[in-house]
């Protein structure tokens, strides 16, 4: 019986098959062995730095930070479906302010028996830390953008008064 389920993390929602056996959530060792079925969709390194338009060397960046899993053979990579929508979570996670060890957090809650209703809560903590942060640099823009104005509205009032003073001198 194939089940889909849901991973969410940084407002992306993403599916992908898992098998479920008598409806037990799979574990991740056991969503690493179907990836590594002959006939599941697989990737290389390049394949992943092409698509999502980053290099190589990030990509093994995250591996090294236990964010991808490839399997190996020899001293090639093979990246799975799972490793791809890792990744394209991590990216979309990095835009939105994320540490790699709060994606990483959010992940291993994922992986985790029960997992999803942590993953959410720790989910939206992290959401609201950023929030809060987004919202005093916004605070701050705004102030730095008022500040800059006035200062600009002063340059214009002391550049046209000189041009008065010229044009009625001259």
């Amino acid at each position: 019986m194939t089940q889909i389920k849901p991973l969410l993390l940084c407002g992306l929602l993403i599916y992908y098959d898992v098998y479920v056996n008598e409806n037990l959530e799979p574990s991740a060792m056991q969503l690493r062995e179907r990836d590594a079925l002959p006939n599941a969709t697989t990737y290389t390194i390049s394949e992943l730095a092409r698509e999502f338009d980053i290099t190589t060397r990030a990509i093994r960046f995250y591996e090294n930070r236990g964010l991808l899993t490839p399997r190996r053979e020899g001293q090639k990579r093979i990246y799975s479906r799972r490793d791809r929508t890792r990744l394209k979570l991590t990216l979309r996670g990095k835009r939105l302010g994320m540490t790699l060890a709060e994606i990483k957090e959010v992940f291993d809650l994922y992986d985790s028996a029960h997992g999803e209703e942590r993953q959410l809560a720790r989910y939206l903590e992290i959401l609201e830390e950023k929030r809060q942060l987004f919202l005093q640099q916004r605070k701050d823009l705004e102030d730095a953008l008022g500040e800059l104005e006035d200062s600009m509205g002063r340059c214009r009032r002391i550049l046209e008064n000189k041009q008065r003073r010229e044009s009625a001198s001259g």
